[in-house]
């Protein structure tokens, strides 16, 4: 198993912390390729063959939702997420460690409050019948990675939570301690 696909947590909450992990992976990579041989095309053809790709754009649009919703899931376990943390950094790490399970779980909650939103939203849209000019695609398919990015960012924090309450140090995520690294300086 790779060393990007391995979680610390035990039993079952790692299978999740593993799956989640593959999921973004896979989203992420063939994503982020697709647009860019998407993109590719579009410019050979536009300008070797004088046609663009009429249908380039949507194409695109709906490739940056997913890596959009994926993304955010990915920088939730890596802990790369802005934070204000001025008033944090100044408790002692008793209070820090109680803060940050405090945030870890709100924003899960609000995250899964917006996953069911969105998944609400999606049902108006697809209620409307929509669909994209040129795909000719329903236009709430292309929606679907929303709640799918919101959730798997909920579960993250609240993996991230958990893994606050079992364990003695202090994680930004499911694998990331709090603090700095070597090269890093606080401002």
């Amino acid at each position: 198993m790779s060393d990007q696909h391995q979680s610390n947590l035990p039993g079952f909450l790692g299978v999740i912390d593993r799956s989640i992990s593959r999921v973004e992976s896979v989203l992420l990579a063939s994503g982020v390729l697709l647009m860019a041989a998407n993109t590719i095309a579009n410019v050979v053809g536009r300008f070797l063959l004088g046609n663009s790709i009429f249908f380039s754009e949507e194409l695109n649009r709906i490739l940056i939702i997913l890596i959009t919703f994926a993304g955010i899931s990915y920088a939730a376990r890596h802990g790369r997420h802005i934070r204000m943390s001025a008033i944090y950094d100044g408790l002692p790490p008793r209070y820090r460690k109680i803060l940050m399970v405090f945030i870890s779980f709100i924003t899960a909650g609000c995250l899964f409050l917006l996953c069911y939103y969105s998944v609400k939203y999606i049902g108006s849209q697809a209620s409307r019948g929509r669909v994209l000019p040129a795909l000719q695609i329903p236009v709430w398919t292309i929606l679907v990675w929303v709640p799918v990015g919101f959730f798997m960012t909920g579960t993250q924090y609240l993996l991230t939570a958990i893994k606050n309450m079992k364990s003695p140090d202090i994680y930004l995520s499911t694998h990331m301690l709090e603090g700095y690294d070597e090269g890093e300086i606080e401002i």
